[in-house]
C-alpha cells in the first residue's frame, strides 16, 4: 500500500464538513430565493457573515457555492462578477473578525453596514463598466447608476441595521455549539 493511500482523509474533506457546507449553500439559496418577492430584504448578508464567523473557510466555500447556484435560478448577468466578489468576502472579513477576537455587538453590525454600503458601490461600479463602458463619462455614468439604486441599497442597510445587532450574536452562539458537538469548529 501506497504511503498516500494510508493517511487519513483530512477534515476539510470529511462528509461532515461536505454536509455542512451543502447545508450552508442550500440555506443561503432557500432563505433568498424565500424572500425574493421583496426587493433588497435579504438574509444573505446576515448567514454569509454568521458562516463566516463560525466555520471559517466553510463559510467562504458556500458563499462561492452560493453565487454559482444562482444563475442557475434567476438567468446569467453581469451581477454575477459583483456576486462572486462580494459574498465570499463577507464571510472572509467575519472569519478575520473571528480570529481578531471581536465579538462586540456594535462593532459587528457596523461591519455589516461597511459591507452593504461597498455592496451597492461594487455593483455600481461593475454594471455601470460593463454596460457603458469606460468611457469619459464613465464617473458621471457611475454617479447616475448609483443614485437610481439609493432606494434599494437604504433598505438593505436598514435591515442589516435591525437584523445584526438582533441575531447575529445569538445564531453564531448555537452554530458555535453545534459546530463543536460535530468536531467542525
Amino acid at each position: 500500500m501506497d504511503k498516500l493511500e494510508r493517511k487519513a482523509p483530512s477534515k476539510f474533506v470529511s462528509a461532515r464538513a461536505v454536509a455542512l457546507v451543502g447545508l450552508m449553500t442550500a440555506s443561503l439559496t432557500c432563505g433568498k430565493l424565500a424572500l425574493s418577492f421583496l426587493p433588497n430584504i435579504e438574509v444573505v448578508t446576515l448567514l454569509c457573515g454568521v458562516y463566516g464567523y463560525v466555520f471559517g473557510i466553510y463559510g467562504i466555500v458556500s458563499a462561492v457555492l452560493f453565487v454559482c447556484i444562482e444563475p442557475l435560478i434567476y438567468g446569467f448577468g453581469s451581477w454575477i462578477l459583483t456576486y462572486l466578489i462580494y459574498w465570499p468576502a463577507v464571510a472572509l472579513v467575519f472569519m478575520m473578525l473571528r480570529r481578531m477576537g471581536v465579538k462586540r455587538r456594535l462593532v459587528l453590525t457596523a461591519v455589516a453596514v461597511g459591507m452593504t454600503l461597498c455592496f451597492g458601490i461594487l455593483s455600481s461600479v461593475i454594471e455601470t463598466a460593463f454596460y457603458l463602458g469606460i468611457n469619459g463619462n464613465y464617473f458621471k455614468n457611475l454617479l447616475l447608476y448609483y443614485a437610481r439604486g439609493v432606494v434599494f441599497y437604504a433598505l438593505q442597510l436598514a435591515i442589516n441595521l435591525v437584523v445584526f445587532p438582533t441575531l447575529f450574536l445569538f445564531l453564531s452562539d448555537k452554530l458555535e455549539r453545534l459546530g463543536r458537538i460535530y468536531k467542525l469548529v
